[in-house]
């Protein structure tokens, strides 16, 4: 059997690493280490940040399409808007919803207007 040499393949793996954790503080962007760990650790917490964009970006409609039905009426409730759309069969998704209660109040009411419950 041959001996395989893989010192070329070792230094390309490592110099990888350390240029993907530049600007990382201490010695975890210097040390192989400690920098393959960090390495590691972002890409968790990126991972873990794109699943709770999504969490946080429909929090965030939701209490636009809340604020926007409280401006309009006090009484009227974000759950009653949404079950009324789901009944009338109107497909606009909560980003769209969110979108006009904040830039267009005026197509935002005619919206609340055909779809919520009197």
């Amino acid at each position: 059997m041959v001996r395989v040499k893989r010192s070329v393949h070792a230094r390309k793996k490592r110099k990888n690493i350390l240029n993907a954790t530049k600007g990382y503080r201490s010695k975890n962007s210097k040390v192989f280490k400690l920098a393959k760990q960090a390495w590691m650790k972002a890409g968790l917490h990126a991972y873990v940040g794109r699943k709770l964009k999504k969490r946080d970006f429909r929090q965030l409609w939701i209490a636009r399409i809340s604020a926007g039905l409280k401006q309009l009426d006090p009484a009227k409730k974000y759950s009653r808007l949404i079950g009324g759309m789901t009944q009338k069969n109107v497909k606009l998704n909560r980003k769209v919803l969110a979108d006009l209660a904040l830039h267009h109040e005026k197509a935002f009411e005619a919206v609340v207007k055909e779809v919520y419950p009197s």
